[in-house]
């Protein structure tokens, strides 16, 4: 995966978490909700990028 891939990603899991904390901060239920889905949707597309990595490479790296 390019760095633009793994930076979007990134990107991403970090912007749900502040969603996620501005949520609560706010009691803001659906806020909350959407920035913890963001979050781990970030986070799963970085995995799956660790995976391709890991595939294409022929290295492991854990």
């Amino acid at each position: 995966m390019s760095m633009d891939d793994k930076a979007r990603h990134k990107g991403e899991e970090v912007k749900g978490s502040v969603k996620e904390g501005w949520g609560k901060l706010t009691d803001n239920k659906n806020l909350e909700a959407e920035g913890k889905a963001e979050k781990w949707a970030g986070k799963a597309k970085g995995a799956v990028d660790e995976a391709v990595d890991d595939l294409t490479d022929g290295k492991t790296r854990r």
